[in-house]
């Protein structure tokens, strides 16, 4: 059979979220809320880091980045499907759902270097208390960002490249919310072996090294704060390294079963849920779980509502 270019291709169909038409009202509203929320939560974290001197550190610096990261993660998802639900039009055009999976694959993957890197941050903090300002300081933070963006960068376009190459015949029906890679590739009529290899090998080096620094990061934590006889302490630091743990086991639990489960199974369903979970409500915590929680942000939002007022 001769392989068709993709060229040919010229539009997908999302069949979005499992769930019936009555319901389309009540879930379009409840999504523009959580994107909504997400949008403007994150934001307000980004302002306040940058407006309030007392934030400029590694650790905020890295969670405003954080926060940009999840405003994107997101608005390249969620409007469109919203849009979707409106019109009830499923389509999407070739080179829209190749962009979309390029940008989804590199936010996605800054979100993993970024929990990575903010673990460090955190060890560096609890671990070495002393050396955290010469350890952490601005050109690291800095060098750290950059090299994930890089990495993240030549990820995506790997993947990318390497889907572009293959040809797809008559399906062409996406059963997800967006185009997602696994989903892209079950569609495909040409060898996808290399593909599948490179994202065992290449995507799984790639998950598996932010998170065996989380782990290690916190592993030395929980080391060093069991040796401290200081109940408060050991009450803070446990209470502050839940939530980001919470956080880190949702996000990469999602994942795993979302981009390496779904090759070997067929669970659209449970695909979607999972999808929903990492693109959606994982953004939309982030204010929550590890700014609005935080003293300094509390303090910076209400000099910030203050002088809104005095202004005013």
């Amino acid at each position: 059979m001769r392989k068709e270019n993709q060229s040919s291709v010229s539009e997908f169909l999302l069949l979005g979220l499992p769930i019936r038409p009555e319901q389309q009202g009540v879930f379009f509203a409840l999504f523009l809320g959580v994107y909504l929320t997400t949008v403007l939560g994150n934001l307000l974290i980004i302002l306040l880091i940058r407006l309030d001197p007392h934030l400029h550190t590694a650790m905020y610096f890295f969670l405003s980045h954080l926060a940009f990261s999840d405003i994107s993660l997101s608005t390249i998802t969620v409007p469109k499907m919203l849009m979707n639900m409106h019109t009830q039009q499923q389509s999407i055009p070739y080179v829209e759902c190749i962009s979309q999976m390029y940008f989804f694959i590199l936010f996605g993957c800054f979100d993993n270097f970024l929990l990575a890197v903010m673990a460090y941050d955190r060890y560096v903090a609890i671990c070495q208390p002393l050396h955290y300002t010469t350890v952490m300081r601005q050109e690291l933070c800095i060098s750290l960002v950059a090299v994930s963006w890089f990495f993240c960068c030549i990820h995506a376009l790997l993947h990318t490249l390497l889907l572009v190459q293959l040809s797809f015949c008559a399906e062409n029906t996406i059963p997800n919310f967006f185009c997602d890679l696994p989903s892209l590739l079950k569609m495909s009529c040409s060898d996808i072996s290399i593909n599948e290899l490179v994202i065992f090998t290449e995507g799984g080096m790639l998950f598996i090294l932010p998170l065996s620094i989380i782990l290690g990061s916190y592993v030395h934590i929980g080391t060093i704060i069991l040796r401290v006889p200081s109940i408060k302490r050991l009450f803070k630091a446990f209470s502050t390294c839940g939530s980001h743990l919470f956080v880190v086991s949702l996000y990469y639990g999602t994942l795993a079963g979302a981009y390496f489960f779904s090759l070997l199974w067929d669970s659209n369903d449970k695909d979607v849920i999972a999808s929903v979970m990492y693109t959606v409500v994982t953004p939309m915590l982030n204010p929550f779980i590890y700014s609005l929680r935080n003293r300094d942000i509390k303090q910076a939002l209400e000099i910030f509502v203050f002088r809104g007022n005095f202004f005013r």
